[in-house]
């Protein structure tokens, strides 16, 4: 008898919990973000907004941090060492990453890492091989992955780092077309990289997380958008609003299960139409954090929904400031277990 996919065993063998993702039983982790950090703790960097940071295209350093179990607003982390509009962010249970980005006035290639469970600002942890901004981050407990993003066009670069190590980031792969403003959503077996630019496109591809090699078609987005918001746990990748030109903004959240092909299906819609936002998940809830709104006022709204239901998002709190482009991850993604 086919195993389903999310059922549980016990390996006698191992002497350990694993689930079935679809293709291949997987090590359920015996860390928790619970015994992190009291739960799951997202981490949030980068953004702007020029009504608080002065300037056109001026960005912030500012880390802030949210406990996603809980409701209430983001609290201060401390500091990138850059200001970074745009960057690509992933993590493992203890290290968050903070990649590339444009800082005013000009793009950069620098990684910070910052410890998830403690507070601070971020260390050097080595370069990517390019400058870049407005690109995918995802990953699983070992590997951080950097996709597309932009720089004088759009790009299908894929690099990765070994999130326990520090240095300089190494060729991956190729995503299946050059896109800027993609997003990311993960298992421990797979990353999967959602929308993006320029223009706009509907293209779902993936790859597996453990080898090397190039992306492979998923399916497609209920439409062809661009700046989309995502959050995954193992089994189930959210993907939320989007952006299709000046004053076309999406309100729709949609979701995927990530062990199988498949276009996107309806889950439901977020608070208010939003896009340019962040977001990421634990294993039960998924969320949205800031953005643009219709008309291009910037947001400090943060909103959340159950995962493995669906229905429309709930008001969570709000970030320290309003602002769009920043990059958040957290300590209990799909790509952990």
């Amino acid at each position: 008898m086919t195993a389903g996919t999310g059922s549980i065993r016990f390996n006698t063998d191992s002497s350990k919990m694993e689930y079935y993702d679809g293709n291949q039983w997987v090590n359920i982790s015996s860390d928790s973000p619970e015994v992190q950090t009291g739960g799951t703790r997202a981490v949030a960097g980068g953004g702007q907004n020029p009504g608080v940071w002065s300037g056109t295209y001026k960005a912030t350093n500012t880390i802030q941090y949210i406990t996603i179990d809980t409701t209430g607003n983001a609290i201060d982390f401390g500091d990138l060492t850059w200001e970074a509009q745009l960057p690509y962010a992933c993590s493992d249970r203890t290290r968050g990453l903070f990649a590339a980005g444009y800082d005013h006035p000009t793009l950069v290639n620098t990684i910070n890492y910052v410890t998830i469970s403690s507070t601070g600002n971020g260390t050097d942890f080595g370069d990517l091989p390019y400058i870049r901004q407005n690109g995918a981050g995802t990953g699983n407990s070992t590997r951080g992955i950097f996709a597309g993003g932009s720089y004088s066009g759009s790009h299908n670069t894929i690099s990765y780092v070994t999130i326990q190590s520090t240095g300089n980031s190494q060729d991956f792969g190729d995503l299946t077309q050059a896109r800027s403003s993609v997003r990311a959503v993960q298992s421990p077996t797979r990353g999967v990289f959602c929308g993006g630019g320029d223009p706009q496109y509907d293209t779902i591809d993936f790859i597996t997380t453990a080898t090397l090699g190039n992306a492979a078609d998923f399916g497609n987005l209920t439409t062809a958008k661009k700046y989309v918001q995502t959050g995954s746990n193992a089994i189930r990748g959210i993907i939320a609003n989007g952006y299709t030109g000046p004053g076309t903004y999406h309100q729709v959240i949609e979701y995927i299960t990530i062990a199988t092909l498949g276009n996107a299906v309806d889950f439901g819609d977020t608070t208010n139409i939003y896009a340019f936002g962040g977001a990421t998940a634990s294993p039960t809830r998924y969320l949205r954090m800031g953005g643009k709104e219709t008309g291009g006022g910037y947001t400090d709204v943060m909103d959340y929904v159950q995962i493995m239901t669906t229905g429309n998002a709930v008001d969570f709190g709000n970030l320290t400031n309003a602002m769009d482009s920043l990059a958040a991850t957290s300590n209990g993604h799909g790509g952990l277990g």
